[in-house]
């Protein structure tokens, strides 16, 4: 059997059999690299419209069939099993693709593999000119990558220092300071390792070249939780160790804040990150606040933050079971659960399948359906949504969308750096799209009769990003619902004041 290779992290390179292939023409290369990643049939029009955008269809077939005849003759053999309307690579080859060794390694835990796998990001150094579709699909699939990359780092280092291996995982945490050096998280991961190598030179030096960094190219200041690193003893507001739990094949990261007799369960929105939330001050202000009032028990939904990336759009009954493995794991026989934003349905659908496991359900800026219906009519309609997700999209990796979610903060430079940040750590442009096509299609509201859980539901009256029509639906819905509406238009919960979240919160601990 042939063998055909693929290095695709990095500049592209072709082997057969061995051998390295030269492929001069470009686009032969590009449509190589699409069959391969794609794994399997494509059609031809999809082929000749990402290679030949502006060509019409007659012309880009002539010129797909004198491509096809280009990589025949650059490799000897016919590569590619080509029909009247689709392509793909020949069934009988044995081809190997880096970019699948590395997302397989990731899958299955072997991170030392998958992080010395990727040598370099997706076909770095490859552009195709005037081929924007190709150049689109080439910049979502690298920044998957990396942000896979940048997962497999974060567990390896705290992996290592739990180990007593300070030493690699200093190594892995510069690797990680290379990849985003704007990036306060990545240098804390370092500032961390070289503390725990003993080598408190080294880690004031790096904390030196954070706030150089932020300084200069941000115009903001160091935050203060990472000047404390250096500070003995460890701060009660520092992160603490990040576990994990698999569930379905699946390794779900969360954290326990606190030891107060009520276990309360923070539920997130599409964009989450249980270590980089601790960057924030006002993120660290709200854990502090609700620790004092219970166990705080924070966690990371498939597909996003420190959890396993999934193929797979996350539903609310994934939602659901991710809660219910974060609870035993952590083990929590009953809490509260609070539901933030699109975090809510999954929320719903624990509450209506365990309502044994909870005190009580406290919904915050949330809804009950992603998308505008005639009878639903306090959501963007599908257009306007897919408008919005396509903008937030195109400026994944900046400060997107912080107008929306948090208006009070614009113009906030650190405040935008850490946004800017969080987006890039939790998902990428690619993999947050499924994310946010199962929030359009959600629809909770035959469940809302069934919750037999107390219910408190706040909203901010401005919000932005969900509209307050959407929290008087919930509690007018659920049986027994509150609805408290909260002054201002911030979407984020811990902006703004948030005396009326601790003070529902603190409710639920009253009547335990």
């Amino acid at each position: 059997m042939e063998r055909l290779e693929f290095r695709l992290l990095g500049f592209p390179e072709f082997r057969m059999n061995g051998r390295r292939v030269s492929l001069a023409l470009r686009k032969a290369a590009a449509l190589l690299i699409f069959l391969a990643e794609a794994g399997g049939s494509v059609s031809r029009e999809t082929a000749a419209t990402l290679l030949w955008p502006d060509a019409d269809e007659e012309t880009a077939r002539a010129r797909l069939r004198r491509t096809l005849y280009k990589i025949r003759g650059a490799f000897g053999s016919e590569l590619v099993a080509a029909s009247s309307t689709t392509l793909n690579l020949q069934p009988a080859l044995s081809v190997e693709v880096d970019t699948r060794t590395f997302e397989r390694a990731c899958d299955r835990g072997s991170l030392e593999t998958a992080v010395n796998t990727y040598t370099g990001d997706f076909l770095a150094g490859f552009a195709l000119e005037g081929c924007q579709e190709f150049e689109e699909w080439a910049f979502f699939r690298r920044e998957a990558l990396r942000s896979r990359l940048t997962q497999a780092l974060e567990r390896l280092i705290e992996t290592r220092l739990a180990a007593g291996d300070a030493r690699t995982a200093i190594v892995h945490a510069t690797r990680l300071v290379g990849l985003d050096p704007l990036s306060e998280s990545a240098h804390r991961h370092l500032i961390r390792a070289h503390l725990a190598a003993g080598d408190r030179a080294a880690a004031e030096r790096q904390l030196e070249a954070c706030a150089r960094h932020l300084r200069d190219e941000l115009g903001v200041p160091l935050d203060p939780a990472t000047a404390a690193l250096l500070q003995e003893p460890r701060k009660a507001t520092e992160a603490p160790r990040t576990r994990y739990v698999e569930v379905e094949g699946i390794h779900l990261a969360y954290q326990t804040v606190g030891n107060g007799p009520l276990d309360i369960v923070l539920v997130p929105g599409f964009v989450s990150h249980v270590e980089r939330i601790w960057e924030d001050s006002r993120c660290r202000s709200w854990i502090a606040a609700v620790s004092r009032i219970g166990r705080l028990i924070l966690f990371d939904r498939r597909g996003v933050g420190l959890s396993d990336r999934v193929g797979a759009r996350p539903t609310v009954d994934a939602t659901a079971k991710d809660i219910l493995a974060v609870m035993d794991a952590a083990g929590s026989r009953r809490a509260l659960l609070v539901g933030s934003s699109e975090g809510g349905p999954g929320c719903i659908r624990f509450a209506v399948d365990h309502p044994d496991r909870l005190v009580g359900l406290v919904l915050w800026g949330s809804l009950a359906k992603g998308s505008r219906t005639r009878d639903y009519t306090c959501a963007l309609t599908h257009e306007q949504y897919d408008l919005w997700r396509r903008r937030l999209i195109a400026n994944w990796g900046g400060p997107a969308e912080i107008e929306t979610f948090a208006p009070s903060l614009v113009g906030d430079r650190q405040a935008e750096a850490w946004w800017a940040g969080l987006l890039r750590a939790a998902s990428s442009p690619g993999a947050v799209t499924g994310v946010l096509e199962a929030l359009r299609d959600t629809d909770v509201r035959h469940l809302l009769a069934r919750v037999s859980v107390p219910t408190t539901v706040l909203h901010r009256s401005g919000d932005r990003a969900v509209h307050a029509e959407s929290g008087r639906f919930l509690a007018a819905k659920i049986p027994g619902g509150r609805f408290v509406e909260v002054a201002g238009d911030d979407h984020w919960f811990w902006v703004g004041d948030q005396t009326p979240l601790l003070r529902a919160i603190g409710e639920f601990a009253g009547r335990r």
